[in-house]
């Protein structure tokens, strides 16, 4: 058998935030709203200024859509290896950006094209022995200073690791735990800036009165995802 390089997700792609969502259904909120959610914390870093930005790993094109939302003087590019999915992307109204299919190994933009890189839950798809060859090409497209934004599932969150062991597209990811990743972007000439643990509280429920605790809890390895930002260094 082939090693495993990639997932595919061209199988999903029509139908992938519905799959998504039904997953996640304990998490008492559906896909679009962790999409968005993400998109939202990045207001805490970033204003809504001319800048270009690319997402790796953009799938259908849901995050450019909140991105066109809360920063529409982005001007985005969005790639991924899933054609259909590109093809799901290009029918969403979105402005300002541009969805391209790549061959996951070479990112298809000139040195220090980007002022942002955002890649959320990619490299859990990836095989660990590419993971080197695309830190280095993300440190290669990023501008100097310029921001990387990586969001990841924890495997150390008992929830996350049932819902990832659930779901049909997840059958063969391997979780990293945060540690690693931050070692993974020191090697490839990233200094980390920050770094927090996200999701702890289900969004519906008794338990959901508890989100406010959140923001206390960004330091406890615990939380269903974690999020790094890093610079070139």
């Amino acid at each position: 058998m082939a090693e495993r390089s990639f997932d595919d997700f061209d199988a999903y792609a029509k139908d992938y935030r519905n799959i998504h969502t039904e997953n996640i259904r304990m998490s008492g909120a559906d896909s679009f709203y962790f999409a968005e959610m993400k998109v939202k914390l990045l207001q805490e870093f970033e204003n809504n200024v001319a800048l270009k930005i690319l997402d790796i790993g953009c799938g259908d094109g849901a995050t450019e859509v909140y991105m066109n939302k809360y920063f529409p003087l982005w001007q985005i590019s969005a790639i991924d290896i899933s054609e259909k999915s590109i093809e799901e992307a290009q029918n969403k109204d979105v402005f300002n950006c541009d969805f391209k299919l790549y061959d996951g190994k070479d990112i298809p933009f000139p040195d220090e094209s980007f002022d942002i890189i955002f890649m959320a839950g990619v490299l859990h798809h990836i095989n660990l022995s590419l993971h080197n060859n695309l830190i280095r090409e993300v440190n290669r497209v990023i501008k100097k200073a310029g921001r990387f934004y990586l969001f990841e599932h924890n495997p150390l969150n008992p929830v996350t690791k049932h819902l990832v062991n659930t779901c049909v597209f997840d059958k063969d990811a391997k979780l990293l735990q945060s540690g690693n990743t931050r070692r993974l972007l020191a090697e490839n000439d990233f200094k980390i800036k920050h770094k927090r643990f996200i999701i702890f509280f289900p969004r519906k429920g008794v338990l959901s009165k508890l989100i406010f605790l959140e923001k206390y809890l960004q330091w406890l390895p615990l939380g269903g995802q974690y999020f790094i930002i890093a610079k070139k260094d």
